[in-house]
């Protein structure tokens, strides 16, 4: 079979076994996202390679990864683009300090952590060919990331995404988005002795966020305006799916992934405008059904659970998930607690807070690819990614957020 042949039978076992997974996962309460996470790592080699390795080969055969890559990147830009749309600001008025306050504190206490736990973990899972302070700082910011498009299917699928504790979850996680994106920058800078390039990494992140917010959000306003009631919608979806794919172009040449761009000119576009609700009518289920699934088969090919063999791997695994889980819920609670945030709200927060996934992902290759980590830790680490993502939905509980538009914050 073609390269070809292989990427469209790879989406559409993805496709398939992600919606049957996410069905039977939906009675122990996990959101769909969860269905296809796992859809990706049992048709790869984990699971699919170990039972059937020849049919694993032919559905996700490693030479298809470079395509289902870019085809994974294309359909995280446009969901996120789409969750920028959903996000409200008018929720946020009164509640930026105090974002911005837990957002940081949500990257630096699980940070902090996971530089502790390097003094554990260096002499077990590394080399000495590896200096100690690169080794910490990764595994500070591998427990430092939240996934934004996870968690922003997430809220979509509980009902939170139109609410204020879900419109600040959204916001703390784009902030961490960026101070996650812009330590891999500077620790690599470190690591490759480059560090005034990874300050300039930071500088121009500053400048794009002016850039969007001063010049571009306007201009989106009066486009907006324009186009309601008028017969150019299409010409006008043309000209905003043509920006978004330069906003992405623009983060991704800045050095902080293209999701980003996007997400933050879908955040700029007038929520309730006739041209948002068009954008999320033409492309919604083209990005979750088809598009974003291509990003778990990815996750499924590079995930090897064989190198976790023996009970001391798990140990160590399972350190790094309450090291994970404790900076995450703890930093954010106590922070939304310190700026006045009820106690139920801020842990729910936490708990949200707590997602991680496919950015994860993302900063562990910048690790493998530098040879600060091993493959050893780095399948520990996916672990994590994936444990902290199943309980996020059961520990927010069963309750029907659709019904709950104005939780107190």
């Amino acid at each position: 079979m073609s390269i070809l042949g292989h990427l469209l039978l790879a989406l559409a076992a993805v496709v398939v076994v992600g919606r049957l997974l996410g069905r039977l996962l939906a009675r122990l309460g996990q959101p769909p996202v969860v269905g296809d996470i796992v859809a990706g790592i049992a048709l790869g080699p984990s699971l699919l390679g170990l039972v059937a390795p020849a049919v694993s080969f032919y559905v996700l055969p490693p030479p298809v990864a470079p395509y289902l890559s870019v085809v994974a990147q294309l359909g995280v830009i446009v969901y996120m683009f789409l969750v920028g749309l959903e996000l409200n600001p008018a929720v946020m008025r009164g509640r930026v300090q105090a974002t911005v306050v837990t957002a940081v504190a949500s990257v630096v206490v699980p940070f902090a952590l996971g530089a502790a736990l390097a003094f554990y973990l260096y002499p077990r899972l590394s080399t000495a060919a590896v200096p100690f302070a690169h080794f910490a700082l990764f595994l500070g910011i591998a427990l430092s990331v939240t996934a934004l498009p996870v968690l922003a299917r997430i809220l979509a699928d509980r009902g939170l995404s139109a609410t204020p504790l879900g419109a600040i979850a959204l916001t703390c996680a784009a902030i961490g988005h960026v101070l996650a994106w812009c330590a891999p920058a500077v620790v690599v800078g470190v690591v490759q002795a480059r560090v005034g390039s990874a300050l300039g990494v930071v500088a121009l992140t500053l400048a794009f966020v002016a850039a969007m917010f001063l010049a571009v959000r306007p201009v989106f306003r009066r486009i907006a305006m324009l186009a309601r009631g008028s017969g150019v919608m299409s010409d006008v979806v043309a000209v905003t799916l043509a920006a978004m794919l330069l906003a992405a172009l623009a983060t991704e040449t800045i050095g902080i992934h293209a999701v980003f761009g996007a997400f933050l000119l879908g955040a700029v576009i007038p929520h309730e405008s006739d041209l948002a609700r068009s954008l999320e009518r033409s492309l919604g289920d083209l990005a979750t059904v088809l598009l974003l699934p291509a990003f778990f088969a990815l996750t499924g090919l590079r995930t090897q659970m064989g190198l976790l063999a023996g009970a001391s791997e798990w140990v160590l695994c399972g350190l790094i998930v309450l090291a994970a889980t404790a900076g995450k819920i703890g930093g954010t609670f106590g922070a939304a607690r310190l700026t006045g945030m009820d106690a139920r709200d801020a842990a729910r927060l936490g708990v949200l807070m707590n997602t991680r996934g496919l950015m994860e992902l993302v900063v562990l290759n910048i690790g493998l690819d530098l040879g600060v980590i091993s493959p050893t830790l780095f399948t520990m680490l996916v672990v994590m990614a994936l444990v902290t993502t199943m309980t996020t939905a059961p520990l927010l509980g069963r309750r029907n957020y659709h019904r709950d538009r104005s939780l107190p914050i």
